[in-house]
């Protein structure tokens, strides 16, 4: 018996371009920069200044006063995004199985909050600590509260792969879908990591930028890229079999036709070029397409020296000479890297891409470096037919999942 085929018909998102689907698109095919100087902190005594923080964000908006009172903004914008998407899904959980509907998303810790707890224990004592302490921080809790809102009591968990974390929980949700575990299930990533703590490790580490111009902070494979800026939102996708989604006549988006897992082995945190191309090549794979069948890669493109190399050297070797054909481009050139959530975003980018004719471009593209030469859609957007798309994200330490969306021509 053939798998099941597997569409995304719903999507939402909470990002510093926008705080819903059709705003962060229209400052993604524009060109927009979501990026500024930190507000969240004083940044006197870092040298890094500028992150890609959200604006105007009210969870009051999506969700109750008394919701938003027990949870931090990780939480209130998993909800946000994950409401938005069942709703353009046109989802009516009241005409669903619940055992068949799942909840699956990435985060990692809310290293501010934590920190911040310490501060309010230290001061308050044992006795007067918060008692929704840790259900407030807990990384478990977008998932759960998105599956108790919806009342869906299928798969439900949160994973961590760090920056692969977004395709990881899609890649699971894809799984869940085709194993039967579930007919729909709801996938993405929170995070929010523009704090003292996780600025200060990551920029003495080096992986971040100290550019002082907030809008070129974020150059993807321009020569004079210098580290990555940190950003922070949500994204949630909503994914069903080919099949429940003709049923309910559902808006079909785009077929989620593969995915591909490796993991590096190699170093705490540089890539191995060699490693990245086994994930494409798997999620290629399993979706049954050729590369001379890509159109498009949607590039994990962090703006670090050593990601952006490695990331051009795999698509080399997995699209051969075709790979000078194939247009690239990083919408982290605009928002930033969202970590957890950047894959889910990238996600929704790459449907909409595959659904409009529309290729996000590579901001700040100013100067060509030998290294990385493909076309990586310089700073204006691309207006084309894709059928075929490929969605990379890797992790630090090694950990990657590739995912490939194809058009369906079934598709309304």
């Amino acid at each position: 018996m053939p798998e099941p085929r597997i569409v995304a018909t719903g999507m939402g998102a909470i990002t510093p371009l926008g705080l819903n689907v059709e705003d962060l698109w229209d400052g993604l095919v524009n060109g927009r920069s979501g990026i500024d100087y930190i507000s969240h902190f004083d940044t006197s005594r870092f040298p890094v200044k500028v992150a890609a923080e959200l604006k105007g964000f009210n969870p009051l908006d999506f969700m109750e006063p008394k919701l938003a009172d027990r949870t931090l903004v990780p939480t209130q914008a998993a909800i946000s995004a994950a409401k938005m998407a069942v709703e353009s899904a046109q989802l009516d959980m009241s005409q669903e199985q619940p055992e068949k509907v799942g909840v699956v998303m990435a985060t990692t810790l809310d290293l501010g909050a934590i920190v911040e707890g310490l501060e309010t224990f230290n001061r308050v004592g044992p006795k007067r600590f918060d008692p929704l302490f840790i259900a407030k921080v807990a990384p478990h809790m977008p998932a759960a509260l998105i599956g108790l809102l919806l009342k869906a009591r299928g798969p439900n968990y949160v994973v961590n792969s760090a920056c692969a974390g977004g395709n990881v929980v899609l890649g699971n949700a894809i799984n869940h879908l085709r194993l039967g575990h579930a007919d729909v299930m709801i996938a993405g990533g929170s995070d929010f990591l523009v704090s003292p703590l996780a600025v200060a490790g990551m920029g003495i580490m080096g992986a971040l930028s100290k550019e002082l111009n907030p809008s070129k902070a974020s150059r993807p494979f321009d020569l004079h890229r210098n580290g990555f800026v940190y950003s922070e939102g949500a994204g949630v996708v909503v994914l069903e079999t080919l099949e429940h989604a003709e049923k309910r006549d559902a808006p079909i988006l785009a077929e989620v036709a593969g995915v591909g897992w490796s993991f590096d082995a190699y170093s705490e945190t540089a890539p191995d070029a060699n490693i990245q191309a086994v994930a494409m090549s798997n999620a290629l794979k399993d979706a049954g397409i050729s590369p001379d069948e890509v159109d498009y890669i949607s590039a994990h493109g962090t703006s670090t020296k050593r990601n952006d190399v490695a990331e051009t050297s795999a698509i080399k070797s997995v699209l051969k000479g075709r790979a000078y054909k194939v247009m690239v481009s990083s919408i982290k050139s605009m928002l930033g890297h969202m970590i957890s959530a950047a894959g889910a975003v990238e996600a929704i980018s790459s449907i909409l891409s595959i659904k409009r004719g529309i290729i996000p471009p590579t901001i700040n593209y100013e100067t060509p470096d030998p290294e990385c030469d493909l076309d990586y859609v310089p700073n204006k957007a691309r207006y084309c037919n894709i059928d075929v798309c490929i969605s990379n994200s890797f992790g630090i330490g090694g950990q990657n999942c590739c995912l490939v969306f194809r058009r369906l021509a079934e598709a309304k």
